[in-house]
């Protein structure tokens, strides 16, 4: 349940990680009626591998960890921060996923089930648009940090420009 006090934080976060020109305080709260608000705590799992997605996650507070995992051991190999989206590759190609997100400590996310954005899709189409904008940023910014991760490694591994 979302009360009011979150609401307002919610509509204030929001507005600052879309573009408010677009995506006015009337319109999050729109958006807001089709989500709940999730607290969790470190290492309590977000989303597991295998799993197909059935929410879209929006990491309003903490941080979320990549991780796989193999027959004994998992590796971080990403970090989601704060005022990005979760999920979102799983949600919208319905495959398996590969990564388990955790938290990696005490956490507040934003939850839109499948069912609510299916309606949200009918009812608001334009925060339906302005919602796959975020996404496609979300995942770029995604791509940009793993990227630059990639580089760093490169040049770690073949001592580049040393």
């Amino acid at each position: 349940m979302i009360t009011d006090s979150d609401r307002a934080q919610l509509i204030d976060f929001l507005s600052q990680h879309t573009d408010s020109q677009l995506f006015t305080a009337r319109e999050v709260n729109a958006f807001l009626d089709f989500c709940d608000l999730m607290n969790l705590k470190t290492n309590d799992i977000i989303a597991d591998i295998g799993e197909v997605g059935e929410a879209l996650y929006f990491l309003l507070e903490g941080e979320a960890q990549l991780i796989v995992s193999t027959s004994n051991q998992e590796v971080v190999v990403g970090k989601i921060p704060a005022g990005e989206m979760l999920g979102e590759m799983s949600f919208f190609d319905r495959k398996p996923r590969n990564v388990r997100l955790r938290a990696s400590k005490p956490t507040r996310l934003l939850r839109l089930p499948r069912i609510m954005y299916n309606r949200m899709r009918l009812e608001y189409p334009v925060l339906t648009v302005l919602l796959l904008e975020y996404a496609v940023i979300s995942l770029d910014n995604l791509y940009r940090r793993t990227s630059t991760d990639v580089a760093q490694l490169n040049q770690y591994i073949y001592n580049i420009g040393k």
